[in-house]
């Protein structure tokens, strides 16, 4: 094994993933469940919802970068976040093997929220009923709303 440092690239010689994180941010209306999804602006998937995210730097824990990721792209911040699950099934980003951690958390009120970043637009939409999601965020949402049911 080498030292990739001294190359300025890699630390070993093998492949790594991806690491993002994302943010299924929930508010109650009176008569629904919503989630907080983003319009992404760039590839892939550009034009289709999902939720807030992005990649983890290399000097941030998990958590913190969910809250950065959220409130770049949606103006959103002070929501507790807390760890739903990991999620790595080869192939779920055309970019490249990704592991996504995702975090989980519900807003107070009717926050205002705005795209920003890499985000085109940032809306409520419903949780059980969304529109299409990009990479594999509807299966990520049914579980979401799943563990988040059980709390209400």
């Amino acid at each position: 094994m080498s030292l990739g440092a001294s190359r300025g690239r890699y630390v070993y010689d093998w492949p790594r993933p991806m690491v993002t994180v994302d943010a299924v941010v929930f508010r109650r209306t009176r008569s629904r469940l919503e989630v907080l999804l983003v319009r992404r602006g760039n590839p892939p998937y550009k034009g289709l919802a999902a939720f807030p995210g992005g990649f983890v730097d290399m000097d941030e824990d998990l958590p913190d970068a969910a809250a950065r990721e959220l409130q770049e792209e949606t103006g959103l911040f002070g929501v507790k976040l807390e760890q739903l699950g990991a999620y790595g099934r080869p192939g779920r980003d055309p970019r490249g093997r990704n592991v996504s951690v995702v975090f989980m958390g519900e807003a107070r009120g009717k926050p205002a929220v705005r795209g920003g970043d890499d985000a085109a637009e940032a809306f409520w939409a419903p949780a059980r009923r969304p529109p299409a999601l990009a990479f594999d965020h509807a299966e990520i949402l049914a579980e979401a709303v799943r563990v988040f049911g059980k709390r209400l």
